[in-house]
């Protein structure tokens, strides 16, 4: 189920990565652009789980079957905005895209207290087109948490592009006290700290909610931290609208949540629930792009239970020590980008 994607094969070498890289930098944005009609094409032969998987979310999101052509134009999508990491992540290339950011008063106001913000994405759309708020809040700093082993060739490459974004990027490759820490000493300093929150690692605490008319397993880890730390959330949602045009919305989420521990198992689902409700109607309104190229639902009917994540995982210790809760839940927020 949702473990799968940590263990699927990153799509092409290194080579292949750079040489796209390469060209988008240096022949320019629509001749990388056209390229990517034939190796999508490509790759939607030659990749016969993610075709599976991308017919299966669309069916769902659609309401039936897809068309052979919007299958082909969701891996397209991916493929777009994949190449547009290449330009978002240059100081100089942000001015070619036509950003329009919604909801951006009250993060503004929050960041002016100068008190932190934990800023929860997802796999749906870029969420490099974030980078639009460094260029207009660059007094502010933005830290993602990001698992760099995965897609390791990609995150290599984007790395290289930029150095002092790739200093910014909290490792959520470390152990859960390191991870824990880095969050908790970058909200303290007043920073933004961004990370995706709708891929479960494996053997980590989850919850089973509707989405999409099926019950699909969303982590814990992300908002026990969040209750640890009592900072403000705000979503995230980077839309691809084609051509050079992006949505940036933020909605706010929770002034800070209070969790305790006796009423765990009945408001983490109820939490959960309201953040999937949000993330199904975003995605009903941009359906290609959805990039959880893996089986996301839970098998069986579409009746939902949900389900204590203690019978999955040991349970998190007591509230206010962020480092123990970082240990027991782990953090499987890793923001793989893709």
């Amino acid at each position: 189920m949702s473990a799968q994607w940590k263990g699927r094969r990153e799509a092409g070498a290194r080579w292949a990565v750079l040489a796209i890289c390469a060209l988008g930098r240096h022949g320019g944005r629509g001749l990388a652009r056209a390229l990517l009609y034939p190796a999508t094409l490509y790759y939607l032969f030659r990749r016969g789980d993610e075709r599976r998987d991308s017919r299966a979310y669309l069916t769902r999101v659609l309401g039936r079957p897809p068309r052979w052509r919007e299958r082909f134009r969701h891996l397209l999508t991916f493929s777009q905005t994949i190449l547009d990491r290449i330009f978002l992540l240059g100081d100089t290339e942000l001015g070619r895209f036509d950003v329009r950011v919604d909801g951006i008063e009250r993060l503004d106001r929050q960041v002016d207290s100068g008190q932190g913000v934990l800023l929860f994405g997802s796999h749906l759309g870029s969420f490099e087109v974030l980078r639009v708020l460094s260029r207009r809040r660059p007094d502010v700093p933005l830290r993602v948490v990001l698992d760099r082993q995965h897609s390791a060739a990609l995150t290599a490459v984007l790395d290289a592009l930029n150095p002092e974004v790739a200093a910014t990027v909290i490792d959520a490759g470390q152990d859960g006290p390191s991870i824990m820490f880095a969050i908790q000493e970058a909200i303290a300093e007043g920073a933004i700290v961004a990370l995706l929150v709708d891929r479960t690692q494996p053997g980590e605490p989850s919850h089973s909610v509707p989405f999409l008319g099926a019950p699909a397993r969303f982590p814990a880890a992300p908002w026990l931290i969040a209750s640890v730390l009592k900072a403000p959330i705000v979503l995230a949602f980077g839309l691809y609208r084609g051509g050079n045009r992006y949505d940036l919305s933020f909605e706010w989420f929770s002034d800070g949540l209070d969790l305790p521990r006796r009423a765990r198992a009945q408001a983490l689902p109820a939490l959960i629930g309201r953040y999937a409700a949000r993330l199904e109607d975003r995605a009903r309104s941009a359906p290609y792009n959805w990039f959880n190229f893996y089986d996301f639902w839970e098998p069986g009917d579409d009746r939902v239970v949900h389900t204590d994540s203690a019978r999955r995982a040991p349970s998190p210790v007591a509230d206010g020590d962020a480092v123990r809760t970082a240990s027991a839940v782990g953090l499987g927020t890793a923001a793989d980008r893709d």
